[in-house]
């Protein structure tokens, strides 16, 4: 079966579309260039005029007129697509952003979401809302039979509000226990929302070392559990790709402490129908919607991210949450809640939208869509010239741009009409290329993808450090933009 966002497969074929790959490295983004601005100008700069506002509200809250932009519908279709082409995201091309796992979001589940029926107010009944109760109860249903889990919320609006959620719903345990714990393990490799939950939480964090495969270093964990141990976190693969063999003796060793087993959900895309994190030991997850399911990712947006909780926890969840009734479905407060973590029952349509992916995939197709991620990264590592230290590896992989810069490789990419894949994390690889191609890229994508990394291998360190030439936007200074952010396009006047 083929993913609604899975590869096509017709010129896939070794030999189809044989073309020399450095043939397909031109690429020139589009820009706008009208006489002296380098900018597409917005749309207030092109037409406007001043429209009589009438509002019941007192006169000291309202004005009496607007200036809005005023141009034809040809001005406005232009405008946008002008400025869809000036950027770059995973509708243009391979988005192989390692950890981030930017699939692609079929189509379909955007019809779902905007069906008229889909659209309802969170005030209303719950007898009025019956339908959309059954499918936030179905998802829950699905989300733990995924991750072997007893129970879900779909309450928190994001993977790290999720982590948050869940060590909430750690220490929760703890405390109704009378077990004051002061300590979370964390590995240096962990993804920094890890440690942010656990600090956010109360916590000390404790970091753990990798051992030299890259995996959890056994006997420094032994070190650092204790009767303070709250809970280990884990992503597992881990942010090397490598799956941690000896999870189930892990487990245990937290277990014996009394301490919980964390599961970070950011690379279960590696594991879908073929490992469960309940079945390995862990007593609490979140899923990333946008990483598994193909639901957008961020970009100021809503989100979802839901956590799932083996049996012993599921008292603790947020409310409300859903259940089945005697004549129908109902919400309710769990016996032990930790209160609200996000307005009413989270973002109702980017569930509706994981929801539809899920169904429409079935057991057999996540199982195929998992099996074509670990494929098509293990294929386009054996592609890649550059070094990766660390093996064998699931769904992503991190190479080493040794002697180069990776942030200037990255640059250089996007000259190659690709984008780059994340740089200089995790830590433990020098010069990081951490990369994840995704089950949605076909065989010729990857070798685009191989061939841009391969060329930059090539290219000498002055043209490195020049890149981008072929983009929209040039080379920027990242460390003055992160210092002094300009969060307004007025803030340019002000120069």
């Amino acid at each position: 079966m083929t993913p609604p966002n899975g590869a096509d497969s017709a010129d896939d074929a070794d030999g189809a579309n044989d073309a020399d790959d450095a043939d397909r490295l031109a690429y020139d983004q589009a820009r706008w260039s009208a006489g002296e601005e380098a900018y597409e100008p917005l749309l207030s700069e092109k037409n406007t005029e001043r429209v009589a506002v009438e509002s019941p509200l007192p006169d000291d809250l309202t004005r009496e007129e607007l200036t809005l932009p005023a141009v034809s519908e040809p001005t406005l279709a232009r405008h946008y697509t002008r400025l869809s082409e000036m950027n770059y995201g995973v509708d243009s091309g391979p988005f192989p952003l390692g950890s981030c796992t930017m699939k692609y979001n079929p189509k379909f589940t955007e019809d779902v979401a905007a069906h008229p029926e889909a659209s309802v107010h969170p005030d209303r009944s719950t007898r009025s809302v019956q339908g959309v109760l059954a499918l936030r109860y179905r998802l829950q249903a699905q989300l733990a039979t995924i991750g072997g889990m007893d129970a879900v919320t779909l309450q928190p609006p994001a993977g790290a509000a999720g982590e948050f959620t869940g060590i909430l719903v750690a220490r929760a345990f703890h405390e109704a226990n009378g077990d004051e714990r002061s300590e979370v393990i964390v590995p240096e490799s962990a993804h920094g929302t890890n440690f942010a939950s656990a600090a956010m939480a109360g916590y000390d964090v404790v970091e753990l070392p990798s051992a030299e495969d890259g995996r959890v270093d056994l006997e420094a964990l032994d070190a650092a559990l204790s009767e303070e141990t709250a809970a280990l976190m884990l992503t597992n693969p881990n942010t090397l790709g490598l799956f941690e063999r000896d999870i189930v003796e892990i487990a245990g060793m937290v277990h014996d402490v009394g301490g919980l087993l964390y599961y970070d959900g950011a690379n279960l895309n590696a594991l879908l129908g073929r490992g469960r994190p309940g079945d390995m030991g862990f007593d609490v997850m979140h899923y990333n919607v946008h990483k598994t399911f193909a639901t957008p990712h961020g970009g100021g947006g809503p989100g979802a991210g839901p956590v799932g909780v083996v049996a012993d926890l599921a008292p603790f969840l947020p409310d409300p949450h859903v259940r089945q009734a005697e004549d129908g479905y109902e919400r309710y407060t769990p016996d032990q809640t930790i209160g609200k973590v996000h307005g009413y029952e989270g973002n109702w349509l980017v569930l509706l939208k994981t929801y539809a992916y899920i169904s429409r995939l079935g057991e057999e197709g996540l199982t195929d869509a998992s099996a074509k991620a670990v494929l098509n990264a293990n294929y386009l590592a054996e592609r890649v010239d550059y070094e990766i230290p660390f093996g064998p590896f699931h769904h992503e992989f991190v190479a080493s741009a040794g002697k180069q810069d990776a942030a200037d490789v990255a640059k250089r990419m996007l000259d190659y009409g690709v984008h780059p894949p994340t740089t200089k994390w995790p830590e433990i690889v020098s010069e990081a290329l951490m990369t994840e191609p995704t089950e949605a890229e076909r065989k010729r994508t990857l070798d685009q993808l191989a061939a841009a990394f391969n060329a930059a291998r090539a290219d000498d360190d002055d043209t490195l450090a020049d890149a981008p030439n072929r983009t929209a936007a040039r080379r920027i200074d990242q460390a003055s933009a992160a210092r002094n952010p300009r969060l307004s396009w007025h803030a340019l006047d002000d120069e």
